[in-house]
């Protein structure tokens, strides 16, 4: 499992976007599983599940929380369920799916929590 946090100067919306781009066009096998949206005012907080297949691991899962509830948009990134058997390991997978939201939002980044 791997988690990233830090926070991007784009709204939610077009840091969703970013990503989706990033992980469904940039690969053959990801995918966007859900995406859940919720808004109050000019606040919103999103939550994307997304998966990809990965020969090292199987089917790897990565969800995504990306709000600006306090005025700035932070992303939380958890690439996880990699592993096979009894042991939890994952090969490095999360890490790597996760590591493309990073990269893709790279050059908005403003800060690492």
């Amino acid at each position: 499992m791997s988690i990233l946090e830090f926070r991007v100067k784009v709204t939610p919306a077009v840091a969703k976007d970013i990503i989706t781009r990033s992980i469904v066009g940039g690969s053959v096998t990801g995918k966007v599983v859900d995406t859940y949206v919720r808004k109050l005012d000019d606040k919103e907080i999103i939550v994307l599940i997304m998966e990809k297949f990965y020969m090292r691991a199987s089917r790897v899962t990565l969800t995504v929380t990306i709000d600006n509830v306090e005025d700035v948009t932070k992303v939380h990134v958890v690439g996880s369920g990699g592993s096979e058997g009894v042991l939890p390991i994952d090969w490095g997978a999360g890490r790597n799916f996760a590591g493309v939201v990073e990269k893709a939002l790279g050059s908005y980044m403003i800060g690492r929590e």
